[in-house]
């Protein structure tokens, strides 16, 4: 009988273990799969990669990353549709991904501040908007250094320009800081920001989770 229950005992704490395993297993064959449609999407519309590696490295390195950061990750695109240099494009392909990274955050700012102030009774109509105009700007300044470029595709749009497109990755812990020094420096010409810091602060903090 008493070998029963240690054999029981046994079992029961190798449960939490082959569960963890029988996860990571199942969260590997999604992430293979996802690698293996990305590459024939790109392949079917005809895109290259830009740079030394080839497409199917850049890819399977850049879902290692996200893998390893796990929920701290952020992926942005940034495009640049028509272009005759590719240099060019690239570049303005990254303006566009920091571009777009800011409004998000600016618009996620500004829905946490509409629902949960107006909620409470404060009219923000308005009062705002030069505050969200320079925390979206200010986001741009700060972000820039915290995206770390993955890899960027390209593909001829046969009238002699290219569309090029960029991936970034963005360490949400890092990026949590930069939006906080773009939300200090836009609170400081606004009255209406200052006057809620504590709970704008907090919803800068929170980012995009929901």
């Amino acid at each position: 009988m008493k070998r029963l229950i240690v054999v029981l005992i046994g079992i029961l704490f190798l449960i939490p273990t082959y569960t963890a395993e029988a996860k990571d297993s199942q969260l590997e064959k999604a992430r293979k799969k996802e690698l293996s449609q990305k590459l024939k999407e790109y392949k079917k519309g005809k895109w290259e990669i830009m740079g030394s590696h080839t497409l199917d490295f850049a890819l399977a390195k850049h879902y290692d990353r996200l893998n390893t950061l796990g929920d701290d990750a952020h992926e942005i695109e940034g495009i640049s549709t028509r272009t005759k240099s590719k240099n060019t494009g690239k570049q303005a392909a990254i303006n566009n991904a920091v571009i777009t990274y800011a409004q998000e955050a600016g618009s996620t700012l500004r829905g946490r501040v509409v629902s949960d102030l107006n909620v409470n009774g404060v009219n923000t109509d308005g009062e705002f908007d030069n505050f969200y105009a320079a925390y979206e700007r200010l986001v741009e300044k700060e972000i820039r250094n915290e995206m770390e470029h993955s890899y960027t595709i390209i593909r001829p749009n046969g009238d002699g320009t290219y569309e090029i497109r960029s991936y970034f990755i963005i360490c949400e812990s890092a990026a949590s800081k930069a939006r906080m020094r773009a939300l200090e420096e836009a609170m400081k010409n606004s009255e209406a920001a200052q006057k809620y810091g504590d709970q704008i602060s907090n919803f800068v903090k929170d980012g995009f989770q929901e």
